[in-house]
C-alpha cells in the first residue's frame, strides 16, 4: 500500500506552536519535493512551503516566513512543519504532498499546486485551529 498520512494538527492559542508530520508509506519521501498547503473555511488552497528534493531547499509563503520551519527527517520517511508563532489567521485544514516532478525551482512547485496542479499524493488533512 502507498500512502502519504499528515498528523499533529490541534487546538493552540496564539503565540503558541505545533508541529505537523507528514509520514510516508510504500515509497521514499526524499525522493519527493514536498509541500505543506492549507484550506480554511471559504478559501481556496493557499500553500505554506514547500521544500526540495534534490538539495532540500525551502520556499515558505509571506504570511508565514520567518514562523515556520519544514525539514526532513530521512531515516524516518518524514517530512515535519513547525509551526511557531500561531496566529488566528493560521486555523485551517494542513495538508502535505509528495510530487516526484521536477520543478524549475520549489517556489514553482508551491505556485503550481496553488494553480491546480496534482501532485502525486496528498495526505488526508489535519486541523489545525489557533483560538484563545
Amino acid at each position: 500500500q502507498v500512502q502519504l498520512v499528515d498528523s499533529g494538527g490541534g487546538l493552540v492559542q496564539p503565540g503558541g506552536s505545533l508541529r505537523l508530520s507528514c509520514v510516508a508509506s510504500g515509497f521514499t519521501l526524499d525522493d519527493y519535493a514536498i509541500g505543506w498547503f492549507r484550506r480554511a473555511p471559504g478559501k481556496g488552497r493557499e500553500a505554506v512551503g514547500c521544500i526540495s528534493k534534490s538539495d532540500s531547499r525551502v520556499y515558505y509563503s509571506d504570511s508565514v516566513k520567518g514562523r515556520f520551519t519544514i525539514y526532513r527527517d530521512i531515516a524516518k520517511n518524514t517530512v515535519y512543519l513547525q509551526m511557531n508563532d500561531l496566529k488566528p489567521d493560521d486555523t485551517a485544514v494542513y495538508y502535505c504532498a509528495a510530487d516526484k516532478y521536477e520543478y524549475a525551482s520549489i517556489q514553482a512547485m508551491c505556485l503550481s499546486i496553488d494553480l491546480g496542479a496534482h501532485p502525486d499524493y496528498w495526505g488526508q488533512g489535519t486541523q489545525v485551529t489557533v483560538s484563545s
